[in-house]
């Protein structure tokens, strides 16, 4: 998916809060937004919460490439999101180590803090 193949590509770009677009480095809810807009011209914008109100709940046994997974990270619901790029990976830009990369789901980390999934391409 052309999706997955865009994001693989963004792969430590610079994180920044607020960022939109890689010259200036994203955050998570930024480089989802531009990811899906310029591989898929879906328009998906806002907060990772924002994000997560939309799309089709998929359960995670049927994760695909493309779907946007969401975490609790600040004790806040949904407040990080990520792009799903299949064999249990995703990327996404954390505030942390400050790049744009690539974890598992199966980390100790996410998979505590996973709350959902969404499709918005079906």
């Amino acid at each position: 998916m052309d999706v997955v193949i865009f994001a693989l590509g963004l792969v430590d770009t610079n994180y920044r809060f607020g960022g939109k677009n890689p010259e200036a480095g994203f955050d998570c809810s930024g480089m989802v937004s531009y990811i899906y807009r310029q591989a898929a011209d879906v328009k998906v914008a806002g907060s990772a919460a924002d994000i997560a109100r939309h799309g089709r709940p998929v359960d995670r046994a049927e994760l695909r490439p493309g779907d946007l997974v969401f975490f609790n990270t600040r004790n806040a619901p949904y407040s990080h999101v990520g792009i799903y790029i299949g064999d249990d990976r995703f990327v996404h830009a954390p505030s942390t180590r400050g790049q744009v990369r690539i974890d598992k789901l199966a980390a100790s980390y996410y998979a505590q803090r996973f709350q959902t999934a969404r499709n918005y391409f079906d």
